[in-house]
């Protein structure tokens, strides 16, 4: 199977924007076995402008381009030896692709995305890829992993995307301020009622949401790829999933 992994600020670092050393070992680990088994495992990893913001002593996510692309650049450096060290343990060689809107609304661009990450797949790399912060702006920008992610999984046919988040899936409303909220364990259709249910952007150093999360899952289910919102504070959850075993928030591809 081909699974893309995506993993939030929130569950990469505390709230101080440090790393979270035991949770990212733990991420590692479990996808190096999973990729082990004989999956594809790309990574889509949140991280950069929260790391760089918590190393550069900021209080919280810078809002101005250019103190945003400063902390990108020292952020992505962090992340990535994080990634390549803990990866290297367990005799996997990774790669990092940064990426624009530009390189997944040109064609030419898109095609030469695509067959990078296909070759690296044939050589047994473990591709980690981000939005290239440090350079995006406004027309540039995709804006959330959350959709990096599924435009990822749309564009290498993947059959799985797991979003490994701050929060245990779809709730009929917001669980950490209705304790009546209840988890929906699959969503069939994304229909009004689902959208409104979403609610507004999560953390403090995170770009996203429950928002961004639906507008990820019309975009991997329409091509014919699953999708699972769960909670990332366990990465073992990922081998439950793998089991067939009902876990978070699932949306159902769409048949073509």
């Amino acid at each position: 199977m081909r699974i893309v992994i995506k993993v939030g600020t929130s569950t990469l670092a505390h709230s101080t924007g440090r790393l979270n050393i035991r949770r990212v070992e733990e991420l590692c680990k479990v996808l190096s076995d999973i990729k082990n088994s004989g999956h594809e495992v790309i990574l889509v990893s949140s991280g950069a402008i929260g790391m760089g913001a918590g190393k550069l002593n900021l209080k919280e996510k810078p809002t101005d381009i250019a103190t945003r692309q400063a902390a990108a650049s020292v952020g992505q450096c962090e992340l990535m030896y994080t990634y390549d060290k803990l990866f290297s343990e367990y005799n996997h060689t990774v790669s990092q692709i940064l990426l624009t809107n530009y390189d997944v609304t040109n064609e030419k661009s898109h095609t030469n995305f695509k067959n990078t990450i296909f070759r690296l797949l044939e050589l047994d790399v473990l591709p980690v890829i981000n939005e290239n912060d440090t350079v995006s702006t406004d027309e540039l920008e995709i804006g959330d992993n959350d959709t990096l992610a599924a435009i990822v999984a749309e564009s290498i046919k993947a059959e799985l995307l797991v979003i490994l988040s701050d929060i245990s899936g779809l709730y009929t409303s917001d669980p950490r301020k209705d304790e009546n909220a209840t988890l929906i364990p699959v969503v069939e259709e994304i229909d009004d009622y689902i959208r409104s249910i979403a609610g507004t952007p999560g953390s403090r150093l995170g770009s996203g949401g429950m928002i961004t999360k639906i507008k990820a899952a019309e975009i991997a289910t329409k091509s014919g790829c699953d999708m699972i919102i769960c909670s990332g504070d366990n990465p073992d959850i990922l081998y439950n999933i793998l089991e067939g075993k009902q876990t978070g928030t699932k949306f159902v591809k769409k048949s073509n």
